[in-house]
């Protein structure tokens, strides 16, 4: 009987002092950046909206949804545009600033376990650690983010 094999294809996204783990599946498109239109009022970790094809679609730095300071963007920042999970985001997309290209690997359970050393506070859109042969991705809370940015854009547009 042949043994069957679960992988999920994923990408790394590099963060200034770290990693994310998201599914391929939640990913459209990766693309270069270029400078968002300025939400006034909106806090520092909404970085405006981005035009990605002929859409306007939100814009954010996880650093800056947790609390830390965004990272400066450079020549090799990268905006990851992912599909929103549910209906909390207008037109369905959202963009992540990623420092550097996202890097495709397959992952199973043979090479992912759960890595507890290390907790985050509750309302930090952090899931949990993981730790995957020599790296320790965070597995973001997608939900929580979808739910922050659709706050802030139903502020922004009263």
């Amino acid at each position: 009987m042949a043994e069957r094999i679960s992988e999920i294809y994923s990408l790394l996204i590099p963060l200034l002092d770290g990693r994310l783990i998201i599914p391929r599946s939640c990913v459209a498109e990766v693309v270069g950046f270029n400078t968002p239109s300025e939400m006034p009022g909106a806090p520092p970790w909404y970085l405006g909206t981005f035009a990605w094809g002929s859409r306007n679609i939100p814009l954010i730095s996880f650093e800056g949804t947790c609390g830390q300071t965004i990272p400066p963007l450079t020549g090799r920042t990268r905006v990851v545009v992912l599909f929103a999970l549910g209906s909390q985001i207008e037109g369905g997309y959202y963009g992540m600033v990623s420092q550097g290209f996202p890097q495709l690997v397959r992952v199973s359970a043979d090479i992912l376990r759960p890595d507890p050393t290390r907790t985050f506070p509750e309302r930090t859109p952090i899931i949990s650690q993981v730790r995957m042969i020599n790296e320790a991705p965070w597995i973001p809370d997608l939900e929580r983010i979808e739910e922050m940015i659709s706050e802030e854009t139903s502020v922004l547009v009263e």
